[in-house]
């Protein structure tokens, strides 16, 4: 594993996630980063969020409305300045077509040169004093985009409605994958962690402040991988752009 080199501006990235918070416990610090080198950030939500609470008292329209000001707030935080929401349902989402399209839309719309997701590879993950089943809407939410990414997005024969809608096929240069346990790139997120730390505690329905400690050991841990204080890791996949170029018009 090996630091990111510094980003050169401009650029744009697209951030998918399953939920509101998603990003905020992995990447938020990333995300800090390269909106300070300049970038533009944009995160797209998939799913409403409204599986957020187990209150039996619980208003869900509520909740969908509270969650999304949270995840603007937390947005803002970083330097963000928009959120996608797709309003999918919130615990039963699946890598539907429906969802691959809507999502090769909006890649085709935004045309970023980087894409983060979530790994749709990983199901058991276990780390010290740390157990996870990773959530049926994380994997799915990654494999939608994984095949947005490609081959959708850049294909022009799938989704030909997305041509209608005058959305040409675009291609994605990198991949970024969090949650992975095979990273290959680390981000120092040392001088942004009190930054990725607001941004994470802006979603007050769904976590305390004692969740920081358990965010820094794992970014300590990554740090220390690669000599700094604090970091983040991704698996990256960097990608040829083999579309034809446009025949040039002979002088």
């Amino acid at each position: 594993m090996e630091l990111e080199k510094p980003i050169v501006a401009p650029f744009k990235v697209l951030v998918i996630v399953a939920h509101p918070d998603d990003i905020e416990f992995g990447s938020a610090g990333s995300v800090a980063v390269w909106t300070a080198a300049g970038a533009e950030v944009i995160y797209c939500i998939v799913t409403d969020g409204a599986a957020g609470s187990n209150d039996k008292d619980v208003i869900y329209n509520q909740l969908v409305e509270r969650r999304q000001a949270e995840q603007n707030e937390a947005a803002q935080i970083v330097g963000v300045k928009e959120v996608v929401f797709l309003g999918y349902a919130d615990g039963a989402l699946t890598p539907s077509m429906e969802l691959r399209r809507d999502l090769t839309r909006l890649i085709r719309k935004l045309r970023p040169d980087r894409v983060l997701i979530m790994d749709p590879t990983q199901v058991l993950i276990s780390g010290e004093g740390f157990d996870y089943i990773n959530h049926p809407d994380h994997r799915a939410a990654g494999e939608a985009s994984l095949y947005a990414v490609f081959p959708s997005a850049e294909t022009r024969p799938i989704f030909p409605e997305l041509l209608e809608e005058g959305l040409e096929p675009h291609h994605v240069n990198e991949l970024y994958l969090m949650m992975n346990d095979k990273p290959n790139i680390a981000i120092d997120v040392t001088t942004v962690w009190d930054k990725k730390i607001q941004s994470l505690l802006a979603h007050r329905s769904q976590v305390g402040e004692d969740v920081a400690d358990m965010i820094r050991k794992w970014d300590v841990a990554t740090g220390k991988e690669v000599g700094v204080e604090l970091a983040e890791s991704y698996r990256v996949m960097r990608f040829i752009d083999a579309t034809p170029e446009k025949d040039t018009p002979a002088e």
